[in-house]
């Protein structure tokens, strides 16, 4: 059970198999070059497929390789007939706050993943997220997109950069982590163990910060709508309808029409994870 802290205190990191057995495999080719040099070949061939299976690994955005990862929201939620909206690359002054009104239009809840650069410059909007009862989150400091290139050093400044800043204005700091595009590096959980956050990607997107139909983008998100669902959207994006409309305030109205006929129940990471009150 992932349980809600006002400051996130470290928990001990468990690398996933995958990052062990990467672990123990360089390790193991450098005694190996060390003992039998002639077999370097043979083990910079070997080193080469286990960067390429972390390769697979970085870009599969619901995959578990690198670490635990929530795609779906635990069965406690589900029995509750819970469902997470979540918003990415925001805020943004001129959707987020429109954004905001339509989730209270249907007394929804969400969490917003936001890029911290953008949370320093627009503060009074992530004030006013935490203030209607939603969840501010991380998505990194600048929004990098060879994020998951970096080093360890990059990374940490990213995430914990964010963090400090999220923190400060919200009064809590994000319990989740999303990596820009989905693409995590092999050494971002880690980082998340180091500041007390969980990962988490989704259950499907509908890619309305690229597409411009809002059917399109409708369709991807309720394609087997059921409880326990994790959909992404993005309220600091810039696509557009051929009207000039942010496509997620041309879907968020019928998205959230759909939940309330099928009777689901959308609410914030924290609140599906721990069934407690968000501070």
């Amino acid at each position: 059970m992932i349980s809600v802290a006002a400051n996130n205190p470290p928990r001990r990191w468990h690398p996933a198999p995958l990052i062990r057995l990467s672990m123990l495999w360089h390790a193991a080719a450098l005694i190996a070059l060390v003992a039998q040099p002639s077999w370097w070949l043979w083990l910079l061939a070997a080193l080469v497929a286990n960067h390429l299976l972390l390769s697979v690994a970085v870009l599969w955005p619901r995959g578990s390789w690198l670490g635990h990862n929530l795609t779906r929201l635990p069965a406690t939620a589900i029995a509750r007939a819970e469902i997470c909206l979540t918003f990415d690359d925001g805020p943004d002054p001129l959707v987020t706050l429109q954004v905001l009104d339509l989730l209270d239009q249907h007394q929804a809840k969400a969490s917003f993943f936001c890029i911290g650069e953008k949370a320093a410059a627009f503060p009074e909007i992530v004030r006013e997220i935490a203030r209607r009862g939603h969840s501010v989150e991380n998505h990194s400091y600048r929004h990098p997109l060879a994020f998951s290139f970096y080093g360890l050093f990059a990374l940490r400044r990213e995430v914990e950069s964010a963090q400090t800043v999220i923190a400060g204005i919200a009064g809590r700091a994000p319990l989740f982590f999303r990596a820009p595009a989905g693409f995590r590096s092999p050494l971002l959980d880690s980082v998340l163990a180091r500041c007390g956050m969980y990962y988490v990607s989704w259950t499907r997107r509908g890619y309305d910060a690229v597409r411009r139909d809002p059917v399109q983008v409708l369709r991807r998100l309720t394609r087997n709508l059921a409880a326990g669902d994790v959909l992404v959207l993005h309220d600091g994006a810039r696509a557009r309808t051929a009207a000039g409309t942010a496509v997620v305030l041309a879907v968020l109205p019928a998205l959230l029409d759909q939940l309330a006929e099928k009777n689901l129940r959308p609410v914030t990471l924290p609140t599906a994870c721990n069934a407690a009150a968000v501070s």
